[in-house]
C-alpha cells in the first residue's frame, strides 16, 4: 500500500503541491515560523487551552458537574497518547513513505523524517485533544479543534505529509476519543470523585474558593423551638 499517492494527477497530490508550494512563495521568516508552529507551537496551544479549561471547569458550583468535568478533560490528553499508540501498528500496515520521498520539487521545512506518512501523529494528537475538549466545554472545545485544523495545514504547508495523511490523523484521533469516552469516564470519574473529596488535593477538581462560597450561601437549619414559635 505504499503507492496511495504517487500519480501526480492524483487530487490527494496536487492539493500537497498547491498547499506547499505556498512556502516557496512566502518569505523566508514565514517558513521559519511555520516550522516551529507545525511541530511544536499549536501542541503547546492545545494545552494552554486544556489549562484554561480546567482553570474554568474547576470553578462550577456544583460538585459532581465539576467532577464530570474534570473526568472528561483527564481522558482527553489519554485518548490523545492512545491514538498515538493505534497509529503504531496502521503506519506499518500502510507503510506510506513521506511525500518528499516519492515526490520533487516540494519545499520541505523540516528533515529528518524518516518514519512513514500514514497516519499524521500531529494531527491525530490535535484532533483527540480537540474532541476531548469538546466533550468537556463545547467553547473551549471549538477552539482546540480549530487549532487542530490549523496543525493539519501546517503538516501539508510543511511538506511532510500528504492531505490524506492529515485527514486520516483526525479520524483516527476523534474515533478513539468519542469511541471510548464513555468507558473512560466509568473508570475515571470514580477517581476524580475521590480526588474532589480529599482536603489537599480537592482544589484540583473544584476551586476552594467556590466551595467556601456555595458553604456560606446554603442557609443554616432553623431550630425546632422556633418551629413551634411559629406554630402556636
Amino acid at each position: 500500500m505504499a503507492g496511495l499517492a504517487i500519480d501526480g494527477s492524483n487530487p490527494d497530490v496536487s492539493l500537497l503541491y498547491d498547499i506547499n508550494g505556498l512556502a516557496k512563495d512566502a518569505p523566508g521568516w514565514v517558513d521559519r515560523a511555520m516550522e516551529f508552529v507545525g511541530e511544536y507551537g499549536i501542541l503547546l496551544a492545545l494545552v494552554l487551552v486544556a489549562l484554561w479549561c480546567w482553570w474554568s471547569v474547576r470553578r462550577q458550583a456544583d460538585r459532581e458537574r465539576a467532577v464530570s468535568s474534570v473526568a472528561a478533560l483527564v481522558w482527553a490528553p489519554l485518548a490523545a497518547g492512545l491514538a498515538v499508540l493505534v497509529n503504531i501498528p496502521i503506519r506499518g500496515f500502510v507503510e506510506r513513505p513521506r511525500p518528499f520521498v516519492e515526490h520533487t520539487g516540494l519545499d520541505v521545512l523540516v528533515s529528518g523524517k524518516t518514519d512513514f506518512s500514514f497516519v499524521s501523529d500531529h494531527a491525530t494528537m490535535a484532533m483527540a485533544l480537540g474532541a476531548g475538549l469538546f466533550v468537556t466545554h463545547r467553547k473551549f472545545g471549538l477552539i482546540a479543534i480549530g487549532l487542530a485544523l490549523a496543525e493539519g495545514f501546517c503538516r501539508v504547508f510543511m511538506g511532510v505529509h500528504y492531505p490524506t495523511d492529515v485527514i486520516g490523523g483526525f479520524a483516527l484521533g476523534t474515533a478513539v476519543t468519542l469511541l471510548l469516552a464513555p468507558l473512560a469516564g466509568m473508570l475515571l470519574t470514580p477517581v476524580v470523585r475521590a480526588v474532589s473529596r480529599s482536603e489537599r488535593l480537592g482544589w484540583l477538581v473544584q476551586s476552594r474558593r467556590v466551595v467556601a462560597v456555595a458553604a456560606v450561601a446554603i442557609p443554616e437549619p432553623r431550630p425546632e423551638s422556633d418551629h413551634r414559635d411559629l406554630a402556636a
